[in-house]
């Protein structure tokens, strides 16, 4: 049996740091943002679908994600047209991973879990957790975003407290050992789970 791990949280929360130790602990890990990476480059399999709804976003044979977004922002009705486009790619670049899995335990980072359901297609969910004050401290100490920016992309996501109680378990990213040591009891916790299932 394998596993299916639901990861998650808002920007900011340590959610790819989380990914990493649960990659550097033995699970597959599958990453939503990798996956539409995959599918907007070159070759990639939006790129012609994507292209023939927003010919203006398909730049030196990939999509665009800056044009996108900047479509996006002027057309209210240009984001689900693309959503409609890449979620079904993104199920089947999801499928194929899982077909070519040897772990006993799976993790899938995406961002949107609850707010796409799918978490209904998951054995658990982890959620990272970390103060509203030191995610912004973060998403703007990168300095790839504004603070504007950051309030906008988190409006758009289901408020953390509500994805902490819908998760199974929550991880504090507060400091590395602390989000190891987490992760390391959550996965005794699921391996004893189907140790007896």
């Amino acid at each position: 049996m394998t596993y299916k791990l639901g990861l998650t949280g808002s920007i900011g929360m340590g959610k790819s740091t989380t990914a990493q130790i649960f990659a550097e602990n033995g699970c597959d890990v599958w990453d939503a943002d990798a996956a539409v990476h995959r599918l907007y480059a070159v070759g990639g399999n939006a790129v012609a679908p994507i292209g023939a709804a927003f010919p203006e976003a398909i730049e030196n044979g990939m999509v665009s994600r800056e044009t996108l977004k900047s479509i996006i922002g002027k057309d209210p009705t240009a984001l689900p047209r693309i959503e409609a486009i890449v979620h079904p790619l993104v199920a089947v670049d999801r499928a194929e991973f899982i077909k070519s899995t040897q772990s006993d335990i799976v993790v899938f980072d995406i961002p949107l879990l609850f707010e796409t359901g799918g978490n209904k297609a998951m054995d658990g969910v982890v959620c990272v957790s970390i103060s509203p004050q030191l995610q912004e401290k973060r998403v703007l100490e990168r300095g790839t975003m504004t603070k504007e920016q950051f309030e906008m992309i988190k409006a758009k996501q289901i408020p953390f407290i509500e994805k902490v109680a819908q998760a199974d378990f929550v991880v504090v990213t507060d400091t590395m050992d602390h989000t190891r040591a987490q992760v390391g009891e959550i996965l005794q916790t699921i391996r004893g789970q189907i140790e007896n299932a």
